[in-house]
Order: C-alpha cells, then structure tokens, then sequence
C-alpha cells in the first residue's frame, strides 16, 4: 500500500491528529497488510488492514488486555466494522526494534541465548493471562467459543480436510502424504491431556511476529506482534510453532529456561506434544498458493518431521 482512500485517510488524520505525509508498506502476511505512516512532524504509527478474516475487534482488545503483561504496540484507534474508515482498520504506535528472524540470523553463543531467554519470558508471560474456557475468539468480547470448542481436538481431522482442499498434491508424494495423515492420528489421543488447558495462545508464535532490541547490552523482546490467530488453550501450541525451525546454538536451552522461569509449564512428554499441535499450523499452510512464501517451508518441515 503506498496510498490511502479518501475515508481511510480522514479516519487516520482524525485519530492522529495530524496529516498523513507519507507511506512506507511493511512486509505483509497471508491475512493483512501493514503500512509505517509516517505524520507531519515527523511523527509514525503503522495502520494495519483487515484483508481477509477479519480480527481487529480481536486484536485491539488483546492490546489492552496485554497492556504491562507483554510488550504489544499501543493501539491508537480501531475501526472493526469499517463505518468510519471505509474498512476495518486499526492504527498503532510504532514499535521499536527489529525483526527477530534478521537478528537471530546473526547471533551466536551468549547473543542467541540472551534473545532465546527473552523470548522464552514473553512467551510464559502471555500464558498468564486466562479464560473461562478453552476456544476462539469471535469479537473484542474475548469470550472463547463456541461452547465446548477445544483447539487441541480433531488434528485428524483436520489434517485430512487441508490434504483434501489444500495443494499438497504434486509437493508431497503420495506416500509423503499418507504418513502425515498417520502421523495425525496417532498424535490425535495423545493430544487429549491437554484438553481443557484455557491459556491465551498467540497462535504464530515465531521471530517473523517478534522485535528485538539491545536493552543495556543485552538482546531482549521489544514488541510482539500480530495477534490476529490468538485463542485459549495450552501454550504447547505456541511452543511447538517457536522450535519447529532450527535455531542457533544456546538458543533452545535458553529459551526453555525463559519460559520455566517466567512460570511456563512443560508437561511430561512436552516435546512430542508440542510438535504435533504444530502439525496444525503445517497442515493448515497447505492450503496456501504454492507460490507462497510458508508454502514451501511447510513442505520442508513436513519432511523433517516425518525422518526424525
């Protein structure tokens, strides 16, 4: 996005109090589009739009509910139904930092366990907040549904829909594509101990939604973004999805420690567990264009799972 609509940009002048001097897209996901505003003055928020599932309702009321419990992004204004800005939008302060994924790619030894530990606070922190159930979120109420909903239920099922709508087809071989179903249901009834769990889930929980920065010489989390996928349930999903890629030595280790001793709980059998609630996040890339740019990581940790 490099220019703005006649309502979207009177809602964002309105909401700023400033006039919109220039434009500055930022790398994009699958299911928004985010863009640095940049204000007379000199001032910048970035406005982000709702292109398809709409979770701005969502997002804004986690901002708040996340005020001084994890580093989120200042919400300025939101417009979940579109009235005022012609769209659902909303407009945050700008965070500090850098993308995670740039940093850890070049950090060894004690950098890479200093950002691991960090990550691994932030994440236990977020697993402090609680609901009255496990599900997900419809609206910025944040009261998880439908009733008797469990997102750790019918990774079978799952599974089989994104084989069957999705485009593995012609990327994963026949054979490559039974195992990942066989792999589903056997993980299916294991998955049933953590049933019931009511913890917030970020739900893409990996350095593409996290900012770094040094924190008197040390590397630390400054902001964790796009809360889009959040809904309640164990903080395994959140687990697997942060170690499903290779990271740099100490990282892990730190990482884990992080998280314990922000109050993070690890179960017996945690790693087995987490990596298959992760089967859902892999599945569900699937169903991407293959030109996407998850599409063929998806297949590359597919592949991994199934030879380790």
């Amino acid at each position: 996005m490099t220019t703005l609509s006649g309502p979207l940009r009177a809602w964002v002048e309105a909401a700023a109090g400033s006039r919109v001097a220039g434009v500055r897209a930022l790398t994009g996901g699958y299911s928004n589009d985010n863009a640095v505003l940049t204000f007379a003055g000199g001032a910048e928020l970035v406005l982000r739009r709702y292109l398809r599932a709409n979770a701005c309702a969502v997002e804004a009321a986690l901002a708040a509910r996340l005020a001084g419990v994890v580093p989120v992004p200042e919400v300025v204004a939101a417009d979940p139904t579109g009235e005022a800005a012609g769209e659902p939008a909303m407009l945050s302060a700008f965070a500090p930092g850098r993308p995670a994924g740039e940093v850890l790619d070049g950090l060894r030894g004690p950098d890479a366990a200093e950002l691991g530990g960090s990550i691994g606070a932030a994440l236990a922190a977020v697993g402090t907040v609680t609901f009255a159930a496990p599900g997900f979120f419809g609206d910025g109420a944040l009261a998880p549904g439908p009733e008797g909903a469990e997102p750790a239920a019918g990774l079978d099922a799952w599974v089989a829909r994104c084989l069957e709508h999705g485009n593995a087809e012609g990327h994963l071989t026949g054979d490559e594509r039974r195992e990942l179903q066989r792999l589903a249901d056997e993980a299916t009834p294991q998955l049933a101990v953590l049933h019931g769990a009511r913890r917030l889930v970020h739900g893409d929980f990996n350095p593409k939604n996290l900012l770094a920065e040094r924190r008197g010489g040390r590397w630390a989390v400054a902001a964790v973004l796009d809360w889009e996928f959040a809904f309640s349930s164990t903080p395994l999903f959140d687990v697997g999805n942060l170690l499903r890629d290779p990271r740099p030595a100490g990282f892990e280790a730190a990482f884990l420690a992080g998280f314990r001793a922000g109050g993070g709980e690890l179960p017996p059998q945690w790693r087995r567990l987490a990596g298959a609630l992760d089967l859902y996040s892999l599945a569900d890339l699937l169903t991407r264009p293959a030109g996407h740019r998850y599409f063929a990581r998806a297949i590359e940790r597919i592949r991994a799972r199934m030879s380790s």
